[in-house]
């Protein structure tokens, strides 16, 4: 069973997804990474400013591991996009 706050939760990470997904190509710079950090800054915002304060659902447990997932992820485009601007004969 679907509860209240989760439901807003999923509302508000599609809407803020569909608004990234829109500015971009508006913008005319989409790109999957870029469109991932977005999303994911995105994701990290709302997950605060839903987080209830007296009460600790189950289902909030499981968004600590797409977190960790997350910012991994993140990691490894950053350090791709590092890789790209540093001169090769740089880094061993």
């Amino acid at each position: 069973m679907v509860t209240r706050r989760r439901q807003r939760f999923i509302h508000w990470q599609v809407l803020w997804m569909v608004s990234a997904l829109v500015a971009l190509v508006a913008l005319g710079v989409f790109s999957l990474p870029l469109f991932f950090v977005v999303s994911f800054v995105g994701f990290v915002i709302v997950v605060e400013l839903t987080t209830p304060v007296n009460v600790a659902p189950r289902w909030r447990a499981r968004l600590r591991w797409i977190t960790i997932l997350g910012f991994l992820i993140l990691m490894v485009i950053v350090v791709r996009k590092i890789l790209k601007i540093v001169p090769s004969g740089l880094i061993p």
